[in-house]
């Protein structure tokens, strides 16, 4: 077992205390926005192991059947197939979504034909993998995610009294659900700027001056002014988890998320497509290729079963589970099978004999047989085999 030691990442939608609030570390004054567990090679996590400090991802690439077990290899290739964070927004992230694998393959190798460098900022494939994903709350935590009907959009836009708006909710009105999700995102983001801008200051008005049902979308219009976003992010359903609630968010659903503190949990890529609040790059025709253009609710879940507490998930890649571990609980030992992250989020548990802070992790290869316990809450991340 190796304590890890890992990056937080300072982008600037980061909340300034949430992080160090939950490591009990005074506050820089900077925003803090996502703490990485993993071995992506953007910000791998740290080891030793007695020979110096050296990366998981070194570690894994040097022998990765003893990482992660052969069924691990033979099932993903042989890296870690998923990124474990704590993700700490105190401003609203960008308006998203992710491709599935076989898009994100495609677009991937296109970019390379082309020779765009993997880090230029107009690059929309940093990799050729999918990234579905799994949001769990720490704190309140609220976003937007997948569309609403149609008809509801248009009561949402019509309840502004915006003049500008009326197209849109004329055509939201006059088509059936998937074609009109479709028109109104491609006509938002591709109108006129200036135009734009000016119907987004209106509606921000009106936004302050109603409240209510339009409260979650106040943010978006303080803290992007005259963004397309705005606009857009009126078609999607907005949704508060509480503590220990998550939401699962698949290949093509537009989400954005806008305040808490939360433990994330994803396929090992940074495959982003964005649909507007960033001064990021913003790529309409290939977005409109991944959107899936589905209206339904969120499908929230709270975990299911007694000791390790699991998050159910469609895909493989990934796996997360919860123990709250009580005073005078018997111990768990886990499953070796398969490599694991496990992260405390709250009082001094163990692992094995090592004792854990809150926002403290460890990297388990497969094959170590490990017990939790002791006082507190541990997430564990693994592979479904």
């Amino acid at each position: 077992m190796d304590r890890l030691t890992n990056t937080i990442r300072p982008y600037a939608w980061g909340s300034t205390t949430a992080l160090p609030g939950l490591l009990g570390v005074e506050p820089t004054g900077e925003p803090q926005a996502e703490l990485w567990m993993g071995a992506h090679p953007s910000a791998p996590s740290r080891l030793d192991r007695g020979a110096g400090e050296t990366t998981l991802a070194d570690v894994i690439a040097a022998d990765p059947e003893r990482e992660l077990g052969a069924a691990t290899v033979a099932k993903f290739g042989p890296r870690l197939p998923f990124l474990l964070k704590i993700l700490a927004a105190g401003a609203p992230l960008s308006l998203q979504v992710h491709p599935d694998l076989e898009q994100a393959k495609a677009g991937y190798a296109e970019e390379e034909r082309r020779g765009i460098p993997v880090d230029a900022a107009h690059r929309n494939y940093k990799d050729p993998n999918h990234k579905p994903e799994m949001i769990c709350a720490l704190t309140p935590f609220d976003g937007l995610c997948g569309f609403r009907p149609p008809l509801e959009v248009a009561d949402l836009l019509a309840g502004l009294g915006v003049n500008s708006l009326e197209p849109y909710v004329d055509l939201l009105r006059a088509h059936p659900e998937e074609a009109a999700l479709r028109e109104m995102l491609t006509a938002v983001l591709t109108a006129d700027r200036a135009e734009m801008a000016r119907t987004v200051a209106e509606a921000g008005a009106a936004v302050e001056r109603l409240g209510g049902r339009y409260t979650p979308y106040a943010s978006l219009v303080h803290h992007f002014p005259g963004d397309p976003g705005v606009i857009a992010a009126m078609l999607l359903n907005h949704v508060r988890l509480q503590p220990g609630e998550a939401m699962f968010l698949g290949a093509g659903v537009p989400h954005a998320y806008l305040d808490g503190l939360g433990v994330e949990l994803l396929a090992n890529s940074d495959n982003v497509l964005r649909a507007g609040l960033t001064p990021k790059h913003v790529d309409v025709p290939e977005l409109l290729k991944i959107v899936r253009f589905e209206p339904g609710d969120p499908a929230l879940q709270r975990p299911e079963g007694n000791g390790e507490e699991v998050y159910e998930t469609p895909i493989d890649e990934f796996r997360l589970s919860r123990f709250a571990l009580a005073p005078g609980a018997a111990p768990h030992t886990l499953p070796d099978a398969a490599p694991q992250i496990l992260l405390c989020a709250a009082g001094r548990p163990k692992a094995g004999e090592v004792t854990l802070s809150p926002g403290e992790s460890v990297f388990i290869p497969a094959g170590e047989k490990v017990e939790l316990s002791g006082i507190g809450t541990i997430f564990r991340a693994t592979v479904v085999l």
